[in-house]
């Protein structure tokens, strides 16, 4: 992937787009990227392997103290299997850490979900009108359930608009 992530809006074709009434929160970032044939899912895994390590200490901090509220460790976002590619993951699978929940060449959705909020995180690919290049916009959904969803949020929220373009740069760089 190349350029700078710029924040959008969740693509109206995109299949997020219908978690969208009700969201706790949510965002979009577009981003060109350099493998313009690559699936939705590849591109997702190769942000995922490139995630900074700053990213993945505040992932490892943010374990540490969510279990003292009982809540899942998660890992990091860049914990994946790298043998593993993109065509022999299935839908229900993890990856990484999320579960597969829909799989096509131009989005991929991935996600969360428990009792106290839902997280949903697409990748969609298409081609800009404008200039005729392809373009990533990797989306992020959140309902939260309870007041412990929503606890969570506070840090995560400003937290996500930080890391969700790093992650893509890089990305950009990887």
């Amino acid at each position: 992937m190349h350029a700078k992530p710029l924040e959008t809006t969740v693509p109206a074709a995109s299949a997020l787009a219908a978690s969208l009434p009700g969201a706790y929160f949510h965002d979009a970032w577009a981003i060109a990227p350099l493998d313009s044939g690559a699936s939705a899912l590849d591109l997702f895994l190769k942000a995922a392997a490139g995630t900074p390590r700053w990213v993945n200490r505040l992932m490892n901090l943010r374990n540490r103290v969510v279990s003292l509220l009982g809540l899942k460790n998660l890992g990091t976002l860049s914990m994946l299997d790298p043998a593993k590619p993109a065509s022999a993951y299935q839908v229900g699978d993890r990856v990484g850490i999320f579960t597969l929940f829909a799989n096509t060449p131009d989005e991929v959705l991935l996600g969360d979900k428990d009792k106290h909020l839902d997280v949903i995180l697409s990748v969609y690919k298409t081609v800009d009108a404008g200039s005729g290049n392809v373009l990533a916009t990797v989306s992020t959904v959140v309902h939260v359930h309870n007041w412990l969803g929503r606890l969570y949020m506070l840090p995560v929220t400003p937290m996500h608009r930080i890391i969700a373009p790093a992650v893509l740069r890089g990305a950009a760089r990887a």
